[in-house]
């Protein structure tokens, strides 16, 4: 029997989506190896991979369609009603559907370029959200605790199908189990029924094996992970117990690196991590496993339920207007929304692209907890009533070429998304003394994580970076960003007489790479008393040597990873080749 096109057309989608989980998989389930050889460096460069091979197979199955089928068959509409419905057919009993949805919907926006966004030709909305079935495979293993914290902990760990021992699983079993017997509720503490439930599944970044679940009982229950560290030569050990939510929240955050986790069925794992914390949107999490295109699907999503409630209207976002990137909110969903201007200020010397590879190179990079992570949009359409009149008016202003109307349609033809937060500068002109000093602390504590992971963000104005709900400092500012190995670091030269110290020119040269950290100061801090603070907490960042340390540590090899948790919550004598914020 003759298949029509649009079944072979949904068959070859289908076709380069299975070589593309395919390979997801093979990257992910090689992560437990890397952990037990302690191969950090080959665990950032699989990172980079699995992130790259999303675009990859994406161009090798529209290049396998662009020499299947004919120009009109592959731009007629018709023949994509056509192919997304046999594909629904297709992948209806598959567990990861929503994945396979997502793909077909990259390869029609790269055969349409982003345009006859419909849901009658594409998946805009899932075809199973009104009946999601359920796999009825088991995603945890449970241990009643029957008030012995310590083998609960010991359970956890010894229970993990890690191939290297631990140094010393008893000690780790009686830390862990003396923390949670002294900070649990005790509601759960006493209760005859509680329970310690992990997922089977570990969570693996970088340096550490996560295993996250919970602890249920009296009626209560508590989010639970626990950090596992490999320290080379001497083994495993558990270096800390979380059950805070805003704490789990930070583990999962947007601004880190995707876990390498084996997930067998995305939704009902999704929807697990969303029962720990509930304030995390669904995209978040997708991202967070590494399933970051449909983590987009889901933002958009979410982002047209948002707008269709006209609660607010698109405005210009709060702090100083930027010399590269107009920047606008949806105040009720927290996101905001960046377009690269048409001119750029005098001083920036680069072209559209060098932000675009900016951003792509951290897209790719370990973010390590300090830099945002970011979606990035074509053709974005909205009515253009949603607009405030003052923020449509600076948009059209500042970026023609990019943002344009048609009909009563606002068409963005390139934009950036973020999570929201609030801007350093605003931040600090309405907090007191003691959160003044916490948040200077942080703000040295990213900079230094970022050059840590080989990452200088070029511009440091503390309007370039923002705060979050849980109080961390944040980069999401990347037109300058570079590696911190490209640098030269100097210092400034002792002047050979007075007249040159007094010149409004600098007496000595430089170069275009040539930074010198002991102007960070006034450069940053118009404002004395901040500018004394940052000296008192961070001196070492105006000494170029320390810099210069930094960068040859890199170049010998040293992974040095940021862990997502205050150092004071580590067990004592827990000592890694890394940081803590």
């Amino acid at each position: 029997m003759k298949l029509s096109p649009a079944y072979r057309l949904a068959a070859t989608i289908l076709h380069g989506f299975d070589e593309y989980r395919s390979r997801f998989k093979e990257i992910t389930a090689d992560a437990s190896r890397r952990f037990r050889d302690a191969a950090w460096r080959e665990a950032q460069q699989a990172s980079a991979e699995r992130i790259n091979l999303y675009e990859q197979k994406v161009e090798e199955t529209l290049g396998r369609l662009q020499r299947t089928f004919t120009e009109e068959e592959l731009t007629h509409c018709e023949c994509w009603r056509e192919a997304k419905n046999h594909y629904a057919e297709l992948i209806n009993q598959r567990l990861d559907y929503e994945l396979a949805e997502t793909y077909f919907n990259s390869l029609f926006c790269s055969i349409f370029h982003h345009r006859h966004i419909r849901d009658d030709w594409m998946f805009v909305y899932s075809s199973r959200d009104a009946a999601a079935h359920h796999s009825g495979i088991e995603r945890c293993r449970r241990f009643t605790v029957n008030g012995d914290w310590e083998a609960a902990i010991r359970w956890g760990l010894a229970e993990t199908p890690f191939e290297t021992p631990f140094d010393d699983l008893e000690r780790d079993a009686r830390l862990g189990g003396e923390f949670l017997h002294g900070h649990l509720p005790a509601a759960i503490l006493e209760a005859d029924d509680t329970e310690v439930e992990l997922l089977k599944s570990v969570f693996y970044r970088n340096k550490g094996a996560y295993l996250v679940g919970r602890i249920r009982g009296g009626g209560e229950q508590v989010p639970l992970v626990l950090p596992v560290l490999h320290d080379e030569g001497q083994g495993l050990h558990l270096d800390t117990v979380l059950i805070e939510p805003d704490e789990v929240s930070i583990i999962f955050s947007f601004t880190r690196a995707y876990f390498q986790v084996e997930v067998q069925v995305p939704g009902e794992f999704v929807d697990y991590l969303q029962e720990l914390m509930p304030d995390k949107p669904a995209g978040e999490l997708y991202a967070a496993i590494g399933f970051f295109k449909h983590g987009k699907t889901e933002f958009f999503r979410g982002l047209n339920r948002q707008v269709a409630k006209r609660e607010d209207k698109f405005i210009i976002a709060p702090g100083v207007r930027g010399m590269v990137m107009a920047v606008f909110v949806l105040p009720s969903f927290r996101t905001v929304f960046k377009i690269i201007k048409d001119r750029f200020d005098p001083t920036k010397e680069m072209s559209r692209e060098n932000v675009r590879e900016k951003y792509r190179l951290v897209k790719r990079h370990d973010r390590v907890g300090r830099m945002a992570d970011t979606q990035e949009f074509s053709n974005f359409i909205a009515r253009q009533d949603h607009f405030s009149p003052e923020c449509l008016e600076h948009l059209l202003e500042v970026a023609p070429s990019t943002v344009y109307l048609r009909g009563d349609k606002v068409i963005i033809k390139h934009c950036y998304t973020e999570r929201m937060m609030t801007p350093l500068n605003l931040y600090l002109e309405q907090c007191d003394a003691a959160e003044t000093q916490a948040v200077i602390k942080d703000y040295g504590n990213a900079i230094k994580q970022m050059a840590a992971a080989n990452i200088f963000p070029g511009d440091m104005l503390l309007k370039n970076f923002g705060v979050t709900r849980h109080g961390r400092v944040i980069f999401y500012d990347y037109d300058e960003v570079c590696y911190l190995t490209e640098c030269n670091f100097r210092h400034i030269p002792e002047p050979m007489y007075p007249e040159q110290e007094l010149a409004d020119e600098p007496w000595y040269s430089v170069g275009p790479n040539d930074i010198f950290p002991e102007e960070f100061g006034p450069f940053l801090f118009a404002d004395v008393r901040l500018r004394k603070l940052f000296y008192q907490l961070h001196p070492e960042l105006l000494d170029a040597d320390y810099w210069k340390g930094l960068q040859q540590a890199i170049r010998d090899g040293r992974v040095i990873d940021v862990y997502p948790y205050r150092n004071k919550q580590r067990f004592a004598g827990s000592e890694t080749n890394g940081l803590v914020y």
